[in-house]
């Protein structure tokens, strides 16, 4: 189980765990839950330059469909095929199984990102 305190979150709902100078970038399972059952993920190419707060994909769910947006700059590095092929993994392991995306970024990556507990108070409300 990830430890949810040591991620870092932005207010779109997408949650970073930043390994050296890769980030590795899912959404919370409080957007998982928002969406529903989600049933198609669009995401970018190995390679794609981000900017954070650049869309970057979306999910699709059989409620609504919701664009996914970088929390941080840089380039992506890897996806996470088995989420394109499984959708259901962001219900099922949002912050395990279903990663996202991993972005290769410098050392102020996570300035301006939430921590769990500011997080959580904007979810609340």
């Amino acid at each position: 189980m990830t430890d949810l305190s040591t991620l870092k979150y932005s207010e779109e709902h997408e949650w970073v765990a930043v390994d050296g100078d890769t980030a590795t970038v899912g959404i919370t399972d409080f957007a998982a839950d928002a969406l529903g059952d989600i049933v198609f993920v669009e995401l970018p190419e190995v390679g794609t330059e981000l900017a954070r707060g650049d869309v970057f994909g979306e999910a699709e769910s059989t409620k609504s469909v919701s664009e996914l947006y970088a929390p941080v700059t840089g380039t992506v590095t890897e996806v996470n095929q088995a989420v394109v092929d499984d959708p259901a993994l962001l219900n099922s392991s949002p912050f395990e199984d279903a990663w996202l995306i991993k972005v290769s970024v410098g050392a102020d990556a996570l300035d301006g990102l939430l921590d769990r507990d500011a997080y959580t108070a904007i979810t609340a409300g």
